[in-house]
């Protein structure tokens, strides 16, 4: 019997709260909640303008349960508890790993250890953390050795010592457990330890430098040349951080989508420094949104879990007020989420997002099998044998200028780089792509008809029916007539998923589902052409002008390419820069120095 969704509404209040949604064999569907249970429930049961992920559910829906809550924080929790308990097919699923590494220090000891720590933290003592893997806190109990000689090892090695053990020779701890340091002087250190974990580097240092300058008054020499050392010791630990500004603990959760898959990575703030980083790989149903997909990653991941006292998006979601209450109420403190920030935090934010698209794209490298993608495309295809070779040409010019054709290759074995070839296109008019793309193909199966080298089973052309035209001119010249011509045209928009599949000899293109492994493979060899060509062009380019793509970058004058070229000797210099190396250029301030370093890495 077909769900009677208005009878349904009539008995819905307007109440906070969660719904079910199940199918026609009791199987849960989707769990969401709503601050007003009517209007959210209404909003399915609409004649049109639902999105495409919600109409292909509510084909499937044959029953609706709703459970009141008293407040909005209330249904987040319980929404999030039902999401991990059932795993529904149609909700977000954050796939949760175990839980993070701290580091201890078991006060209730007469000397303390530093520990590495996983738990509910149920334990008498002082934490530190969470760190994103056991790698990290091992990493900041070694530089903390440098620092500070305190004791990490067990209590069972503590208490059967009767002489030092190796730590205390290469002064890494001060030999608790043989009375070497007193129990009042070891305190000190843990004092100190904390600081340090607590990323209190500056205080820590002056503290420092203060009990090494009265030593040395009260002519203790040699107790002030230990506090020297502890005082380079930090100086080195510092030097060796990637990024350390400021002492707060923040989140940082970045998001990025790549063929179908998508990336969210929880980057670690702790103490002003950079801890690490952690990545997630969601369950997400068709055409989720950014903003979907982080706000119930945020839900998910902070559930049972602390929030520190700043959380950093990387992209805005609806929901942000409702997700501060209810972390805040989470973590029994105010927990602000972050999406516009300035100085070192948008510092910190671009190094998450260049780290989680590098996530990606190495876990799609990893994990897609070449030969299921090439089936798919031979099935799209209707070939008759599977696809073996597929080679792909791109062109490459600034305005009609050092034109480059590009020809990659991709074969049972992935992306075949020892296969690749450039062709410097010369005697075309400049601009005139087609020109460009009859040239290169020409060179490329002339060349491979003579030395009876391999020819391709299918050949991609980036562009639509002109550019295939010009290619199957090629060909018939050549008279090569088995491989397949396949012009690759950019979508509205030029938005990756939404391109169109030209055959030869055939008027209507062919759309591929988004996802499906056919249409990624077909973009990976587009966009590894792209790559190719605009590469070869650059250097190609670098070659032909003095002052090299310096020239091209808007509010780059003579004086300015001089003193770039002059401070840093030489355009690879300035290549391998950072935003601030070269904001301290004369005459280039912050905004000049973020156009050109985004330029250069184009």
């Amino acid at each position: 019997m077909a769900f009677d969704h208005k009878n349904f509404l009539q008995n819905v209040g307007q109440s906070p709260g969660i719904y079910q949604m199940f199918d026609a064999e009791g199987v849960l569907l989707y769990v969401g909640k709503a601050k007003n249970l009517k209007k959210r429930l209404a909003s399915y049961f609409r004649t049109s303008g639902l999105a495409i992920k919600t109409e292909a559910m509510m084909q499937k829906v044959e029953n609706v349960q709703v459970t009141v809550t008293h407040t909005e924080n209330e249904a987040l929790i319980l929404e999030s508890n039902l999401i991990k308990q059932h795993k529904p097919r149609y909700n977000i699923l954050l796939r949760d790993s175990k839980s993070y590494p701290f580091i201890h220090i078991d006060n209730s000891h007469d000397f303390p250890r530093l520990a590495f720590y996983r738990g509910d933290r149920s334990q008498p003592g002082r934490y530190f953390g969470p760190y994103p893997g056991a790698t990290a806190v091992r990493e900041t109990l070694a530089l903390l050795q440098k620092v500070l000689p305190v004791r990490q090892c067990d209590d069972v090695f503590f208490s059967n010592r009767s002489r030092p053990c190796l730590q205390y020779q290469i002064k890494r701890c001060s030999a608790p457990c043989v009375g070497l340091i007193s129990k009042e002087s070891y305190g000190k250190d843990i004092e100190l330890a904390g600081m340090f974990l607590q990323g209190k580097d500056e205080s820590l240092n002056d503290l420092l430098q203060h009990n090494m300058q009265t030593a040395s008054k009260q002519l203790n020499f040699e107790e002030a040349a230990g506090w020297r050392d502890r005082i380079n010791a930090l100086r080195r630990v510092q030097s060796h951080q990637s990024i350390t500004a400021g002492h707060s603990d923040i989140d940082i959760i970045t998001i990025a989508s790549l063929h179908g898959q998508v990336c969210v990575e929880v980057t670690f703030i702790r103490g002003g420094r950079h801890s690490g980083s952690n990545g997630h790989f969601p369950k997400v149903p068709l055409d989720f949104t950014e903003a979907e997909i982080l706000s119930a990653f945020v839900a998910q991941y902070y559930h049972n879990r602390q929030a520190p006292k700043e959380v950093i998006l990387g992209s805005t979601v609806d929901n942000k007020s409702e997700l501060e209450a209810w972390l805040s109420d989470q973590s029994e403190r105010k927990v602000s989420i972050l999406t516009a920030v300035r100085g070192h935090r948008r510092d910190w934010l671009s190094m998450a997002q260049l780290n989680v698209t590098e996530r990606i794209k190495r876990k799609m490298a990893e994990n897609q099998s070449v030969t299921n993608r090439l089936q798919a495309l031979t099935d799209v295809f209707q070939l008759d044998e599977l696809i073996k070779r597929i080679e792909c040409f791109d062109i490459s010019h600034t305005q009609g200028n050092q034109t480059v054709a590009s020809c990659v290759v991709f074969t049972e074995k992935g992306i075949t780089k020892s296969d690749y070839r450039r062709y410097n296109i010369t005697d075309i008019t400049p601009g005139d792509d087609y020109a460009a793309m009859r040239q290169a193909i020409m060179r490329r199966y002339k060349r491979v008809l003579k030395e009876e080298g391999k020819l391709p089973d299918v050949l991609l052309i980036d562009g639509g029916k002109g550019q295939l035209s010009s290619a199957a001119e090629i060909m018939g010249e050549l008279q090569i007539n088995n491989v397949l011509l396949v012009g690759v045209a950019k979508g509205e928009g030029r938005k990756p998923g939404l391109e169109t599949l030209f055959l030869q000899g055939q008027s209507v293109g062919i759309k591929l589902a988004a996802n499906s492994a056919s249409m990624h493979l077909v973009q990976q060899i587009r966009d590894e052409a792209h790559r190719f060509a605009i590469a070869g062009h650059r250097a190609k380019r670098g070659k032909a002008q003095t002052q090299s793509i310096l020239q091209e970058i808007p509010g780059i004058g003579a004086k300015r390419r001089q003193a770039l070229l002059k401070h840093f000797g030489g355009l690879q210099g300035i290549q391998q820069a950072g935003i601030k190396d070269l904001n301290k250029v004369t005459g280039i301030n912050a905004d000049l120095a973020e156009k050109i370093y985004h330029y250069l890495k184009k």
